[in-house]
C-alpha cells in the first residue's frame, strides 16, 4: 500500500450540479486533485480526462450516471488544480499511467472501471493494457485508446521534445505568467476548443484558472505543450491493445477530433477493425468532441448501459437511475 492513502482528503462543494467532493491525494511533487461523487462503497469508476482539460469535463455527465456508483474523476499533474511535474522533468504518456496506478492504489481499488476522453482515453488504453486484471470495462470517449505515431516520426518527436524542454528549462528569467480578465481567459479558452459551449468553457475555468492581482492565471503547467517524446508505433499499440482484457466501449463523436484529426496510413481503421476483433462496441454519435461536457444527455444512458451490462457483480442499476 502506498503511503499516499492516508493523505487523501475529501472536501464537500455547492454548486448548481450535483454535489461533489474534492479529491486531494499527496504525491512526491505535490498533489493530486479532482473530485468525488456517490458513496464510498459503490461501484468504482475513475475518469480521465483529456488533454489541457481538467476534471470539470465530467460534471455534467457524472449527474445524469447512476446515483449509487463511485466515481472519482482527477486532474492530471499539470492540469486543474493538481501540481506542475517537478523542475526538469518531461509530460509523457507512461507517467499519466503512473499517476493513475498511484491514485487507484491510493483509493484502495482492485478492480474499477474507466471512463476516458481523448487523451484521458488513450492513458486508459494504456493502463488497461499493462494492468489488465484491474479494469472491468472501458468507455473511449471520442478516442481510439491509442495514438499510434510513424516509425519516422518517433524518433524526431523525441529529438524535439528533449531540446523544446532544455530551451524551456534554461528560459527561467523569462517566465512571466500572462493575466487574463475573466472574459479574455474564456475567449482564449474557446479559441483552443472550439467545440466547447459557453456554459462548458465556464465550468472547465472554474478549475483552469486562478485569480491574482489584476485579472486571473491559468493553472495548467505550460510543459504539457512541449512535444511529446515516447510514442508508439502501430504495431506496439496493436499489441497493447490485443492485451485489453475489459470490455471497451468507443464513442466516436461524428463531429469530434477524427473529423479534422486524421491517423496516417490507415491507423484509425487498423485499430478500429482490432477493437472489434475484440468485440468492442463502436458507436458513431452525433456531436462534437466535447459532446459529453456539452450535452451530456445525449451519452448518458449510452454509457449506462453499457457499464450496467458488464457490471461486475452483476447488478441491474435501475434503482439508481431514479431521482
Amino acid at each position: 500500500m502506498l503511503p499516499a492513502f492516508t493523505s487523501l482528503r475529501h472536501f464537500s462543494t455547492t454548486t448548481v450540479r450535483r454535489a461533489a467532493s474534492e479529491f486531494r491525494m499527496t504525491v512526491p511533487w505535490g498533489e493530486m486533485r479532482g473530485q468525488v461523487w456517490g458513496p464510498s462503497n459503490g461501484r468504482p469508476v475513475l475518469c480521465l480526462h483529456g488533454w489541457a482539460d481538467n476534471c470539470g469535463t465530467f460534471s455534467t455527465l457524472i449527474p445524469l450516471l447512476p446515483k449509487d456508483w463511485r466515481f472519482v474523476a482527477i486532474d492530471f499533474p499539470g492540469h486543474g488544480l493538481s501540481s506542475h511535474r517537478p523542475d526538469g522533468c518531461l509530460y509523457t504518456f507512461p507517467l499519466y499511467v503512473a499517476d493513475v496506478r498511484r491514485v487507484v492504489e491510493a483509493l484502495q481499488w482492485k478492480q474499477f472501471s474507466i471512463i476516458g476522453h481523448s487523451m484521458g482515453g488513450n492513458v486508459a488504453g494504456i493502463f488497461s493494457a499493462l494492468y489488465p486484471e484491474m479494469v472491468d470495462a472501458v468507455v473511449l470517449l471520442d478516442t481510439y485508446g491509442f495514438l499510434p505515431t510513424q516509425m519516422t516520426d518517433m524518433f524526431k518527436n523525441m529529438r524535439k521534445g528533449i531540446n523544446d524542454q532544455i530551451h524551456y528549462d534554461n528560459k527561467t528569467d523569462e517566465r512571466k505568467e500572462r493575466v487574463y480578465t475573466y472574459e479574455k481567459a474564456k475567449e482564449r479558452l474557446k479559441a483552443a476548443n472550439p467545440s466547447l459551449s459557453d456554459q462548458s468553457a465556464d465550468i472547465l475555468l472554474e478549475r483552469a484558472i486562478r485569480e491574482v492581482e489584476g485579472g486571473f492565471v491559468f493553472t495548467r503547467d505550460f510543459r504539457i505543450n512541449l512535444k511529446n517524446i515516447v510514442n508508439n508505433n502501430i504495431e506496439q499499440c496493436l499489441h497493447m491493445l490485443s492485451l485489453v482484457k475489459a470490455r471497451v466501449m468507443l464513442l466516436l463523436a461524428k463531429d469530434g477530433i477524427f473529423k479534422t484529426f486524421t491517423l496516417p496510413n490507415g491507423y484509425g481503421d487498423m485499430i478500429q477493425k482490432s477493437w472489434t476483433d475484440q468485440k468492442a462496441t463502436i458507436l458513431n454519435i452525433e456531436g462534437d468532441h466535447h459532446i459529453h461536457l456539452n450535452k451530456p444527455e445525449s451519452v448518458a444512458s449510452i454509457i449506462t448501459d453499457f457499464l450496467q451490462s458488464h457490471s461486475p457483480d452483476g447488478e441491474t442499476g435501475n434503482e439508481s437511475q431514479k431521482n
